[in-house]
């Protein structure tokens, strides 16, 4: 006989809240249980958007921001597919919190209205971050990468036809002229080309990539776990405040130009960073050549109190010590034989707190001597010195902080930790192509950087679940959870 259950409204409600529950996908489930946005939004950001305004907001905040953060974990390129996958998807609405879908406008406007909020929610997110980071890897959380890219506009200049148009030209005018060979139409077309887009003078030439581009240009920060620090936009406003980084055209090289732009951007953009996270202290800065500058070097070590600085030299020029002779890498040679490197015998700080370091002669061995101790011995044929010890050279890196900065330039450990510095490459080409920021289809400036600040913020709250479910593996993706 089958008995009879009588059911309650409680238990009907309870068994609907289990089947919600078991159908929500895995990873929306992750980011309900671990992520509390509304702890992480600052408070300003909050008063703004919901400021008097006549009208009580239609979707909330906390709404407009995880349907922005999801459309770039899912890598979503564009809003109008945002909105369908919104549309369609009832467990996606649900998670973000809509009633019903916004339209495109009210994503532009939003990311428009409150790009200096985003700023600072991302500001805050770095913050919360840093510790994480430390805890993952000491030594890669210590460590501060800089680097510039672009952002390609959705303008004419950008279509390969305007400079194949150019370059086609030049080639004609160089056939009809009777040039030799040494004259190059792609040269020749950087100093015709204009320097900005027609539509938008803030859209700016750039050589990147190898290619020419019409681009909105930003610089990025990361730490040597290739988590993003900072990102500053090089809009008007920017270079308003720091006038003294604005580089036209002086050369007929684009990859000079793009050095001596980034070369100037870099301290500024440094000191602005410090100035918003003073908890954050830098120890190891990773740059390519072109910040390869004494003024640079002095501001970095000096100033700034980094403790080493791993730049390589530019090819134009080597390097020189007042003391002794030095090969490329500013390691002391024998002075009769140049090919010949001499030892390096570590470090030692002097009482002024410096530190020096220290080479011996190549052909030194240490003998043991008849009271049981070891010495150095010279074996040279051709000794340079008196001394049985033979010759020792002690380099201050202070009178020359471009040849020593806080480093020996070829040792293992220079090699293996500017390896590091490709993190900063790799986090630049993750926004672009994760992130979609490269196949955004806008002209106007605000979207653009609201779209980065947003690609940081996502980015950042990827290390926040990462931690907060301890699988530090995944603080660049969350792919492998969706999957």
């Amino acid at each position: 006989m089958i008995t009879q259950t009588q059911l309650s409204l409680a238990d009907i409600y309870s068994d609907c809240s289990n089947i919600y529950e078991n159908d929500k996908p895995y990873f929306l489930q992750l980011l309900e249980s671990n992520l509390n946005l509304d702890e992480l939004i600052p408070i300003n950001f909050r008063n703004k958007f919901y400021a008097p305004t006549g009208r009580p907001r239609t979707y909330k905040l906390k709404a407009m921001l995880w349907a922005l953060i999801l459309q770039r974990i899912f890598s979503i390129s564009e809003d109008s597919l945002l909105i369908t996958f919104l549309t369609f998807s009832k467990e996606l609405r649900e998670f973000c919190g809509f009633q019903k879908v916004p339209d495109a406008s009210k994503f532009t406007r939003f990311k428009q209205d409150f790009l200096p909020e985003l700023k600072s929610l991302f500001d805050n997110l770095v913050d919360v971050t840093e510790p994480i980071c430390h805890q993952i890897d000491e030594a890669k959380a210590s460590m501060t990468i800089f680097d510039t890219s672009g952002i390609e506009a959705y303008v004419t200049e950008n279509n390969p036809k305007f400079l194949n148009r150019i370059v086609s030209r030049l080639k004609t005018y160089k056939k009809v002229m009777g040039f030799s060979d040494s004259y190059d139409p792609y040269k020749a077309a950087y100093t015709l080309m204009p320097t900005h887009a027609a539509s938008n003078d803030e859209i700016k030439q750039l050589y990147i990539n190898g290619h020419f581009c019409y681009v909105y240009k930003f610089g990025m920060i990361t730490n040597g776990l290739g988590i993003v620090r900072d990102i500053s936009f090089f809009n008007k406003d920017f270079l308003d405040s720091h006038p003294d980084i604005e580089v036209e055209k002086k050369t007929n090289s684009p990859n000079e130009d793009k050095s001596l732009h980034d070369a100037k951007a870099l301290i500024p953009v440094l000191e602005d960073f410090f100035e918003k996270h003073p908890g954050i202290c830098p120890d190891v800065f990773l740059g390519d050549a072109a910040f390869d500058s004494g003024l640079i070097y002095k501001s970095l070590l000096q100033d700034l109190k980094f403790s080493k600085a791993y730049i390589p030299l530019n090819s134009r020029s080597g390097i020189t010590y007042p003391d002794c002779p030095v090969n490329s890498n500013g390691i002391p040679c024998c002075p009769k034989d140049k090919s010949l490197p001499m030892k390096p015998e570590g470090t030692a700080k002097r009482t002024n707190g410096l530190v020096r370091f220290k080479f011996s002669c190549p052909k030194v061995k240490f003998v043991k001597h008849d009271d049981g101790k070891y010495r150095r011995q010279c074996y040279c044929e051709n000794p340079c010195t008196d001394s049985k010890s033979g010759r020792m050279f002690y380099i201050y890196p202070e009178k020359n902080l471009r040849a020593y900065p806080g480093t020996i330039r070829g040792t293992d450990e220079w090699i293996d930790t500017y390896k590091i510095r490709g993190a900063v490459e790799k986090s630049i080409n993750h926004f672009k192509d994760s992130f979609c920021i490269a196949k955004r289809k806008s002209q106007n400036a605000k979207t653009l950087h609201a779209d980065l600040i947003l690609s940081g913020i996502t980015q950042l709250i990827t290390v926040v679940l990462a931690d907060k479910i301890n699988q530090h593996k995944l603080i660049r993706s969350l792919k492998p959870l969706i999957a």
